[in-house]
């Protein structure tokens, strides 16, 4: 099926925002990108993290990108289908990156993101994302690097405990 341009270009504006919003733990505008029945599923080597519901998953996020936590999340290579004038699929390459200074461990990977979207009232929303690593390497920090910028710090809530 062949829709305009204009919602290709609207949905790897979806998935862009959403990877940006992650990385600054911008949870208001997150909230915005995702159906209330939204659903994810992120496995990796070391995790599988299923959540139901838009409020489930960004509690989640809220706990995982925190003031101690550095995150990169880069998605390209986007390929979208269209099943319906108001639904498509997508699967996007996902190179990213997680500096968890509480428990001193980098994170390095790629997975391949296979996302379903729905237009609702004229806008494109996440309705699931999954992805299942390609690879991911999990280094333990023994000395914390010379951080001279870190947004998190600066915007995101502190970890409890």
């Amino acid at each position: 099926m062949s829709l305009p341009l204009e919602d290709i270009e609207l949905i790897r504006r979806l998935k862009y925002a959403y990877c940006r919003c992650i990385d600054t733990a911008n949870l208001d505008e997150l909230k915005t990108l995702f159906t209330e029945d939204a659903s994810v599923r992120y496995q990796g080597g070391s995790y599988l993290f299923e959540a139901q519901g838009r409020d489930k998953i960004l509690e989640a996020l809220r706990y995982a990108f925190h003031a101690e936590a550095i995150a990169m999340h880069h998605v390209n290579h986007p390929e979208i289908d269209f099943v319906s004038p108001t639904e498509a699929t997508g699967v996007w390459y996902l190179k990213d990156w997680f500096l968890d200074l509480k428990h001193k461990i980098i994170t390095d990977g790629t997975a391949l993101y296979r996302d379903t979207y729905v237009k609702q009232n004229g806008r494109w929303l996440i309705k699931r994302a999954t992805y299942e690593r390609i690879y991911e390497i999990v280094t333990p920090v023994t000395e914390t690097p010379n951080i001279t910028a870190h947004y998190l710090a600066r915007h995101a809530a502190k970890q409890p405990g």
